[in-house]
């Protein structure tokens, strides 16, 4: 996870879209983040799923309770977290996109549970903050996702991001897009 950003780059408040609110994390969400954060199938092309046990004893009260972090739920149900930070500058692509300082490119990042793929949330809390973040930022946004995660892949060139490079990150090929 990225840096984060700051309370007065990204105020407070809620996203909505036509199905969807992405609403700023809970307490009450702590359980859900231990799910996904310990599904081997959620994580298949994050790394795998962590011990729960550790997790459990690492994740914070409040999971993701940063600026611009973001559940996503659909009549009260948790669909997921979504979320922008800051790549770190030393990880590879995150000094790739010219005309950035140096706080590092602005990166989204998802994780949905098996029981959302397919429905179209990704696409459509995506799109929105992305719409988001070009109303408050103005500026460009990378995804990088392992090149064998073909959903992700697809999702990324719907949103208009383009690929930028491949490189070798966590025992993987990743695929780092920008959209400008």
């Amino acid at each position: 996870m990225g840096l984060p950003l700051t309370v007065d780059a990204w105020p407070a408040g809620s996203v909505r879209t036509e199905r969807l609110l992405l609403r700023a994390p809970e307490v009450r969400d702590r359980q859900e983040f231990l799910d996904l954060g310990s599904d081997p199938v959620v994580n298949l092309h994050l790394g795998g799923g962590q011990d729960r046990a550790t997790l459990e004893a690492t994740l914070p009260a409040v999971p993701a309770a940063r600026p611009a972090q973001y559940v996503m739920e659909r009549d009260g149900r948790f669909l997921g977290w979504i979320g922008l930070s800051r790549r770190e500058s030393d990880r590879p692509g995150g000094s790739s996109v010219d005309g950035l300082g140096p706080e590092g490119v602005l990166e989204l990042s998802y994780v949905l549970p098996v029981h959302a793929w397919g429905h179209g949330y990704a696409t459509e809390a995506c799109a929105a903050l992305l719409q988001t973040s070009d109303e408050r930022l103005g500026e460009p946004v990378v995804l990088c996702t392992q090149v064998g995660n073909t959903r992700s892949r697809v999702l990324a060139d719907r949103l208009g991001f383009t690929e930028l490079a491949r490189f070798e990150e966590f025992c993987a090929e990743q695929w780092f897009g920008v959209r400008r």
